[in-house]
């Protein structure tokens, strides 16, 4: 990345998070061979836990071979009357493929040169899955998210987790605990991750898992802005609804 994060403004940064589920509501209605293929990928979980391919399908949603998007959020900064606002929008829906085409439209329309992508653990966990879903259904990746050949330095994510390490990589900090540490409430607050599969396919109550995922994208923001040491944002008059372009 040419600029330094300190030097990228506010409005050329795209906040982001995803929220993905097993493919399938249970192991039990897995295809035969998406079964035999799950159990040998669940070996490796088998090493830390005695749980059968059944019970660890719950983890499923983790690994973009075994899962499927369902919804993606984003947020940008703009400058509203008397501050800066931050402007929502999620793509969301039970057609994973419509999802992605919409978010692609969108990313190729907002990309430019000096704009960059933000979260929290995106480079290990939410690019990358965004990136082999997409390839899956034949959908040509966006160049925001074509990374191979490129440099560390080259890549424009913004990774609040990369940047709270400072190198250091014995440990995993959760957006919840490093929100806490800079006085932000936790976006975990109606549910969590472990509890998006179970609100998706029991519950069939997609729109709490939307609300759950922009109050991810608002506290990445806010996050960021600390760790920038510039201006919070007051969520009571700053989120709005509104397309990103």
């Amino acid at each position: 990345m040419e600029n330094k994060p300190q030097n990228i403004p506010n409005n050329h940064i795209l906040f982001i998070d995803v929220e993905t589920v097993p493919s399938y509501p249970s192991f039990e209605e897995m295809p035969p061979e998406a079964k035999i293929l799950w159990t040998d990928k669940s070996r490796l979980l088998q090493r830390s836990t005695d749980e059968s391919p059944e019970q660890l399908y719950e983890r499923a949603g983790i690994y973009a071979e075994f899962g499927k998007i369902i919804c993606i959020s984003v947020g940008l900064l703009r400058i509203g009357k008397s501050k800066e606002q931050l402007h929502l929008h999620s793509f969301y829906g039970d057609d994973e493929k419509l999802l992605l085409l919409d978010f692609a439209n969108m990313l190729r329309q907002w990309e430019k040169p000096d704009r960059v992508l933000c979260g929290h653990n995106i480079r290990e966990f939410d690019v990358p899955y965004i990136c082999r879903r997409m390839l899956i259904h034949g959908i040509e990746l966006p160049f925001l998210l074509q990374l191979n050949g490129l440099k560390p330095w080259e890549v424009r994510h913004l990774d609040t987790l990369q940047f709270w390490k400072f190198g250091d990589y014995k440990n995993f900090t959760s957006l919840k605990l490093l929100a806490w540490c800079f006085g932000i409430p936790s976006p975990k607050d109606d549910i969590d991750g472990s509890e998006v599969a179970e609100v998706y396919y029991n519950q069939q109550n997609l729109e709490r898992i939307v609300r759950y995922c922009e109050r991810d994208v608002l506290t990445v923001c806010r996050l960021w802005l600390k760790l920038m040491g510039r201006a919070d944002l007051d969520p009571e008059d700053t989120v709005v609804h509104d397309k990103v372009e």
